[in-house]
C-alpha cells in the first residue's frame, strides 16, 4: 500500500501539483502518512473495509436530477408511456407553444374528456369486444384496443404464449383436426349405411318409423330413437297443453273486447232529410240570434224530452245555435233532439254495446264523438248518422274531446280508465301522444290558455296542467284536503276553471302561469258527493250552475258566490246541465230518470 502511495505521490507531483490539498481533503485518513512514508520505515498496514449503519439507497435519479436537470424539460401530453416520475408541478405545468383558442390551459382542463382524465375513443364492434372480454376472463388476456407499438396485448402474457393468442371464440388446433377426423369418419359410414340399404324396399324408406328411414336420414338428432315417437301426451303434457289453448282463447276473446264489435246503425225519426230548399235537417235556422247579451235564471218547466229507457249521462246543446240537443243514454244510445220547432227525437244512434259515457260535437256540429263503457270511441257524422271512425285501448274512456282549434279538429284525446290520456290523430287512426302522469282514472280535459294548454282531472284527486302535445306535466295541484273533481268547466272569460268538488262544494282555479285557487270564490250548499254532476256557467259567466244527488239544480251569483235558486229538476240524480248559447234564459238538464228537462 505504502509503495503505492509514495508512487501515486510523486506522480502527482510531476504531473498536477495543484490537486494535492483536494486529495488530502478526500482522503484524511492518509494525511498522516504521506509526507514521510516509505517502504523501509512503514510498518505493514492492513486496511478494513468501511461500515455505514444508514440503508443502501439508489440515488440514480436524484444524482441525475442534480447533474443536468433533465427532468425540467415538458412532458408531452400525447405521449403514452413516461420513463420517471414526473413531479407535481411538471405534471400540472401548462403545455409549451401556442394556446388552443377554446380549450382551457394545462394538461388537466385542455386534454381532459372525462372526469378522470383522457379518454381515447376506440371503434370496437360489439362482437369484437365481446369476444375480448370473454377471453380475458377466461384466459386471463386481451387484445389492446389502443395497440401500442410493440405489445398488442394486456394481462397474462405467459399464458398467452401458452394458448398461442387464441380467443374464446378460437377452436384450438387439436381440437380442429379431432372434428376433421370425426367427420371423415361419419361421411364413410353413411356411404356404406347407403350401400346397405340400397336393396330395401322404397316404401320403408319413405315411413319415418321404418328403421331404413332412420339410418337414411342419420344426420337427423333424433336419429337411432325409434323408441321416442310418442303417439299418447302425459298427463302433465296434456295439462300445459289446455293451459296454453286457454290461455290464447282469452287473448282472442281480449282482442275481441278492446274493440267489441257492435253493428254500427241509425235510424232516422223526422218527417224528411231534407227541406224544399235542400236544407239538411242539421242546418241551423237562419234568423237564430242572440236575443240579448242578460241572461236570467229560469223559473219553470218549458218541455221534457223522453226517449231513453235507462239515465241520461250527458247533454250537449249544438255549437253556437243549440237548435238542436244530444244526449248519450245508459240504454247505450245516443239521441238528437230538436229544440226550436217539434222538439220530438231526429235521430238515434246505435252503435255501443254498454251504456255511452261522454259525448262531444265538433266546432261545425256535423260530426260528434261518442264514448261508451264497452271501451269503443266512434266519430259519427250527425246528418246521415254512420260511423266515420272507431277507437279503442282496450279500456274504458270516461271523457272524450276534439282540439278546439279550427286546423286541429282531427285530433281527439280523451281520458282513460288506465290513468292514460290517450291522443288520436283520426285521419290516420295512429296514437299520436300518450299522456302518463295520473295515478287513478282520468275524468275531465278542459282546453285553456288559446288551446295551447289542457287540464286535466282525475281519481288521484289531483290536478294537472299539460301543454299540448307535450306529455311532461308543467304543473301539479295536489293539496291534502283536495277531493276528486269529476267536472270542470271554463267560465267565457277564459280567465278561470270551475272545478266540482266531490266534498259538496264547486272550486275556482286561475288559467294563467299558475293555476291559484281562488280562495274567495266558493260555491256550496248542494249535495254532490259520490255523483261526476256537470258544472256549468252562464254565457254571460254572470251564474254558475250545477245539478246535484237529490234531483235539484242549482244557481249561483259569480260575483256574490250567494245561492240565486234551486230548481227540483230529476227524480234521482240530477247529472247534467247545458246552457242555451242564444237563448240565454234557457237551461237544459238531464237525470238518472231517462228525462231530458228544458227550463225558461
Amino acid at each position: 500500500m505504502d509503495l503505492l502511495q509514495s508512487y501515486a505521490d510523486n506522480d502527482m507531483d510531476d504531473d498536477q501539483p495543484y490537486q494535492e490539498p483536494e486529495e488530502s481533503v478526500r482522503n484524511p485518513s492518509s494525511t498522516a502518512s504521506s509526507g514521510h512514508s516509505s517502504p523501509d520505515s512503514s510498518p505493514i498496514r492492513i486496511s478494513l473495509p468501511a461500515k455505514s449503519a444508514a440503508p443502501k439507497v439508489d440515488d440514480t435519479m436524484l444524482a441525475l436530477t442534480v447533474a443536468n436537470r433533465s427532468l425540467t424539460k415538458p412532458l408531452d401530453p400525447s405521449q403514452h408511456v413516461v420513463s420517471y416520475n414526473p413531479t407535481f408541478e411538471q405534471l400540472w405545468a401548462p403545455i409549451y407553444g401556442p394556446a388552443h383558442p377554446y380549450a382551457k390551459d394545462g394538461i388537466a382542463q385542455g386534454m381532459r374528456n372525462h372526469k378522470l382524465g383522457f379518454v381515447e375513443d376506440a371503434a370496437i364492434e360489439p362482437f369484437v369486444f365481446d369476444e375480448q372480454y370473454n377471453t380475458f376472463h377466461k384466459y386471463g388476456y386481451a387484445a389492446d384496443p389502443s395497440a401500442s407499438e410493440g405489445n398488442n396485448y394486456v394481462g397474462d402474457l405467459d399464458k398467452l404464449k401458452e394458448n398461442d393468442g387464441i380467443s374464446v371464440y378460437n377452436i384450438p388446433q387439436h381440437e380442429q383436426k379431432k372434428r376433421k377426423i370425426d367427420k371423415k369418419k361419419e361421411a364413410t359410414e353413411t356411404e356404406e349405411d347407403d350401400e346397405g340399404i340400397g336393396a330395401i324396399d322404397g316404401v320403408e324408406m319413405d315411413n319415418p318409423a321404418s328403421e331404413a328411414w332412420l339410418l337414411k336420414n342419420r344426420k337427423s338428432p333424433w336419429a337411432g330413437k325409434k323408441e321416442g315417437l310418442q303417439t299418447e301426451l302425459t298427463e302433465e303434457q296434456k295439462k300445459y297443453a289446455e293451459e296454453y289453448a286457454k290461455k290464447k282463447d282469452e287473448e282472442k276473446s281480449g282482442n275481441r273486447e278492446k274493440g267489441e264489435f257492435v253493428a254500427d246503425k241509425s235510424t232516422f225519426h223526422g218527417k224528411e232529410e231534407r227541406d224544399y230548399q235542400g236544407r239538411s235537417w242539421i242546418a241551423p235556422p237562419k234568423d237564430a240570434k242572440a236575443t240579448n247579451d242578460h241572461c236570467y235564471i229560469p223559473k219553470r218547466l218549458v218541455h221534457t224530452w223522453s226517449g231513453h229507457t235507462k239515465g241520461v249521462s250527458a247533454i250537449r246543446f249544438f255549437p253556437k245555435h243549440g237548435h238542436l240537443i244530444l244526449s248519450a243514454g245508459m240504454d247505450t244510445k245516443v239521441k238528437i233532439w230538436d229544440v226550436f220547432n217539434s222538439g220530438k227525437c231526429m235521430r238515434t244512434y246505435m252503435g255501443h254495446s254498454k251504456a255511452v259515457r261522454d259525448i262531444w260535437f265538433c266546432n261545425d256540429g256535423t260530426k260528434f264523438l261518442t264514448a261508451g263503457y264497452d271501451k269503443n270511441i266512434k266519430y259519427w257524422d250527425t246528418e246521415t248518422g254512420q260511423v266515420i271512425s272507431a277507437f279503442s285501448t282496450g279500456k274504458i274512456p270516461y271523457v272524450v274531446r276534439l282540439n278546439p282549434d279550427e286546423d286541429k279538429q282531427n285530433i281527439l284525446l280523451a281520458g282513460m280508465s288506465d290513468k292514460k290520456i290517450v291522443q288520436w290523430d283520426m285521419n290516420t287512426g295512429q296514437i299520436t301522444q300518450e299522456y302518463d302522469q295520473h295515478l287513478g282514472a282520468v275524468n275531465t280535459i278542459t282546453f285553456v290558455d288559446n288551446n295551447r294548454r289542457f287540464v286535466t282531472s282525475s281519481d288521484d284527486k289531483s290536478l294537472r296542467v299539460w301543454e299540448f302535445g307535450i306529455p311532461v306535466v308543467i304543473k301539479y295541484i295536489s293539496e291534502p284536503h283536495m277531493h276528486s273533481m269529476p267536472s270542470i268547466s271554463l267560465h267565457p272569460n277564459t280567465n278561470w276553471l270551475a272545478a266540482q268538488s266531490l266534498d259538496n262544494q264547486i272550486l275556482i282555479y286561475s288559467t294563467r302561469e299558475r293555476f291559484q285557487l281562488n280562495k274567495k270564490k266558493r260555491f256550496a250548499g248542494h249535495i254532490v258527493a259520490g255523483y261526476a254532476c256537470q258544472v256549468n256557467f252562464s254565457p254571460d259567466g254572470r251564474f254558475v250552475m250545477s245539478g246535484d244527488g237529490e234531483g235539484k239544480c242549482w244557481f249561483w251569483d259569480w260575483k256574490s258566490c250567494k245561492v240565486f235558486r234551486t230548481l227540483k229538476c230529476h227524480e234521482g240524480v240530477c247529472i247534467g246541465c247545458e246552457w242555451h248559447p242564444l237563448e240565454q234564459s234557457k237551461v237544459a238538464t238531464c237525470g238518472w230518470d231517462g228525462l231530458i228537462k228544458y227550463w225558461d
